[in-house]
């Protein structure tokens, strides 16, 4: 970390944010523990509108992993609470015992009933990332060597299906290979922060070695096929060599979250080996996101970009949501505290002034998902959902409460 001289004013400034976060992430887990935890069936319901009502009984697979590891997360970082463990290991218990495809039982399901009945499956490795990394964060807990084997069983069993190996449900890819093959930010970026995970849980040298390695070839996915300098953006979709596809619309769109969380990732992983060019690089796909994203006219990240400027195909391109802010305040801070640098802290400044005043919702806890462009919550407004959680939310509440007591006891 860059020593840092700050001057009062951004003393008290970032004193006020840190009280903030710890207050905010109190509201974020009380609206998630009175009105998410299913006591009858375990796990985690997640479709609640603003006030906490549960609307659709359905549960995602993915939030079950995720709020199994947030929970696991704050016990690591803040000290064991039963009320943490508990709701991390009933997640997890969930899983364990509902959401493997009884067809298929290496494969994880996308969606579950409330009492845990299989409802759809997808291609994607989503479920199997978010079960690896809360059995990680749960074995770092407990010890128990049973998570660290299901961890290492679902993280090998992500990068083997990324490698060419057939996946068991007999789901093909999304398009027709013949006509058209592509990579997707998504597979390097999230694989990355699995690494990350699993590489603080697992001790072994010899898992180290693989760690080390899978995610150095993350990396240079991420930076040989995805960033483009020249287009000054990070391509959510590109051709197997990288190609840009410029003539439709997948192949020209950018997510400014993804990119940002992606720089973050990679910050992380260029602090852990020392490499100051890869810094830099994530540095530049931060800035490259935020100045394409940042809308000049109401505020906030918009959620797809066509880099070429033409309509985006996404017809939901134009919303703010919660996620990319999240992501954004992270990777902000985390530059500001490794560089020195004010326009990191002032990109932070912006984006949390804007969050503070569109999303986040004292009365009730937790933020609003789902903004229209000018800022206004959609109708019925919803602070959960098949793909909302508590998992962005509290995981920036978390990092950037502990960076800010980093930057003011250092």
């Amino acid at each position: 970390m860059t020593k840092i001289s700050m001057n009062e004013k951004t003393r008290q400034y970032l004193a006020e944010t840190h009280k903030w976060t710890q207050e905010e992430l109190d509201r974020c887990l009380r609206f998630w523990l009175n009105h998410g935890a299913d006591r009858q069936h375990g796990g985690m319901y997640t479709c609640l509108d603003r006030t906490g009502q549960l609307y659709s009984t359905d549960k995602s697979v993915w939030m079950q992993g995720r709020t199994a590891w947030t929970f696991s997360y704050l016990c690591n970082i803040y000290g064991e609470r039963e009320e943490w463990r508990a709701t991390a290991e009933s997640c997890l218990d969930f899983l364990e015992r509902h959401c493997f495809n009884p067809k298929v039982p290496s494969r994880l399901l996308f969606t579950v009933t409330g009492d845990g009945r299989p409802l759809r499956q997808r291609r994607y490795h989503a479920s199997e990332s978010f079960y690896a990394m809360a059995n990680a964060e749960y074995y770092l807990l407990t010890g128990k060597p049973e998570r660290l084997e299901r961890a290492r069983r679902a993280y090998n069993l992500i990068w083997d299906l990324n490698h060419g190996a057939p996946d068991p449900t007999g789901l093909g890819p999304k398009t027709e290979p013949e006509t058209r093959q592509m990579r997707a930010l998504g597979s390097p970026m999230i694989y990355l922060n699995l690494t990350a995970v699993m590489r603080r849980a697992d001790s072994d040298p010899a898992a180290n070695e693989i760690y080390s390695s899978r995610a150095a070839e993350c990396v240079r996915d991420i930076v040989t096929y995805h960033y483009r300098p020249d287009l000054k953006c990070t391509l959510e979709a590109v051709g197997l060599n990288g190609e840009f596809y410029d003539k439709f619309s997948a192949g020209r769109v950018v997510n400014p979250g993804h990119s940002i969380e992606c720089a973050w990732f990679m910050m992380e992983e260029a602090n852990r080996i020392g490499d100051g060019q890869l810094y830099e690089t994530a540095e530049n796909i931060l800035k490259d996101a935020y100045e394409l994203g940042w809308d000049k006219e109401f505020g906030g990240l918009l959620y797809m970009v066509d880099m070429m400027g033409w309509p985006p195909e996404p017809y939901e391109h134009d919303m703010k949501l919660w996620w990319p802010h999240n992501e954004t305040l992270i990777a902000a801070l985390m530059a500001y505290r490794d560089t020195g640098k004010a326009e990191y802290l002032e990109m932070f400044e912006e984006t949390l002034t804007y969050s503070q005043r569109v999303f986040s919702d004292p009365e009730y806890g937790e933020w609003f998902g789902y903004l229209r462009r000018d800022g206004r919550p959609t109708e019925p407004p919803s602070k959960g959902t098949i793909y909302k959680g508590p998992f962005h939310l509290p995981r920036m509440l978390i990092i950037v409460e502990q960076i800010i007591a980093e930057l003011l006891n250092a």
